[in-house]
């Protein structure tokens, strides 16, 4: 059974930084491309970043370049995405997800497996 486990969201102030996790199981996650997704109130689900395989390709979504990063560990079968300078628009519910196969993609439809998400709060 594959299972994606976030963690990290919270209450932040604008400004601040948070970390998130997700943690997966049932898988061969280092022969896995990962990405992370969030939906904010009322809004369309959004890519945020992917990381392929190996850790040494990932992609930000153009307007959260500078402020949000993808990581991973391997051995830990655990993907990261560190988030800068939060603003109050960045509120959502943060998902990661494993892709079909082992490279970079930005397309949900790309992706088997979610996790139950996380929420981010920014406050201003």
């Amino acid at each position: 059974q594959v299972q994606l486990v976030e963690s990290g969201g919270g209450l932040v102030q604008a400004g601040g930084s948070l970390r998130l996790s997700c943690k997966v199981s049932g898988l061969t996650f280092s022969a896995t491309a990962m990405g992370w997704f969030r939906q904010g109130p009322g809004k369309e689900r959004e890519f945020v970043a992917t990381i392929n395989w190996r850790g040494d390709d990932t992609r930000v979504a153009d307007h959260l370049k500078g402020r949000f990063t993808v990581s991973r560990e391997n051995a830990k079968n655990t993907v990261y995405l560190q988030m800068n300078s939060l603003k109050p628009e960045d509120t959502a519910v943060y998902y990661c997800a494993a892709a079909a196969h082992v490279w970079t993609v930005t397309e949900p439809q790309q992706y088997n497996y979610w996790g139950q998400g996380t929420q981010v709060t920014v406050s201003s």
